[in-house]
């Protein structure tokens, strides 16, 4: 499969007078519809990389490459446009807003590229709320639901655009083991169906076990790529 995502030699440096090297000449690539888990322990550089990952911090040197594109290249608004198309992200933290229901914070994604909301997209964000099992309370406040029912509506969100690329930072962080299964388990599915690739960042083993692939950081370098 042709690659979705790449890292080259990549380098980040925080500072001027005083500099802290974060990264050290990283080299990853991700294939599309793969399921990769990026592992290591806090301060080994995990957050960084997923910022660059996404695009929303520039490296100090090296390449990435998001669906063929070199983003060094693009101005902002083309790259926001290209970060909005093609990537979702899914947070610990799932960021509603409480007084909007599941299915007003579904959409506000979309709402961001367009202003009005058109049939397709309402009718793929009622599919979308169905997939993740909230069509019984895609009316209710976020405020209003489970710490679950919320990742969950935090999914669906995160899909909307239709993204070929799922950035999931601590997606299960918060939640009971049992309902981290069940979030885990949705997002195989979403793989599965509609060929999303993932990349998880994470601290719960039990999750980057059942991963194809598990990517571990230390000190800002590829200490392992495990893939399955």
């Amino acid at each position: 499969m042709a690659n979705i995502l790449e890292l080259q030699h990549i380098d980040k440096i925080y500072g001027t007078s005083i500099k802290t090297q974060v990264l050290h000449d990283v080299n990853l690539s991700f294939e599309e519809g793969s399921f990769n888990s990026i592992i290591g322990q806090s301060g080994s550089g995990k957050s960084t990389l997923l910022n660059i990952l996404g695009t929303l911090d520039k490296p100090t040197n090296g390449k990435v490459v998001l669906n063929g594109k070199d983003v060094s290249t693009l101005k902002s608004k083309e790259l926001a446009s290209l970060r909005n198309e093609t990537i979702g992200f899914i947070f610990q933290f799932h960021y509603l807003l409480p007084e909007f229901t599941a299915i007003q914070n579904i959409l506000l994604p979309n709402r961001i590229k367009n202003a009005k909301v058109s049939k397709e997209t309402m009718d793929r964000a009622l599919e979308l709320i169905d997939f993740v099992g909230l069509s019984a309370v895609k009316d209710n406040p976020a405020n209003k639901m489970s710490g679950g029912q919320q990742q969950r509506t935090a999914i669906a969100r995160a899909l909307i655009n239709n993204p070929r690329i799922i950035l999931a930072d601590e997606p299960t962080g918060n939640l009971d083991s049992d309902t981290a299964e069940q979030i885990y388990k949705l997002m195989r599915d979403i793989n599965k169906k509609y060929n999303t690739t993932f990349i998880i960042i994470t601290h719960d083993q039990q999750i980057a076990q059942k991963t194809d692939r598990i990517v571990e950081i230390k000190d800002g370098k590829i200490l392992l790529d495990l893939r399955k």
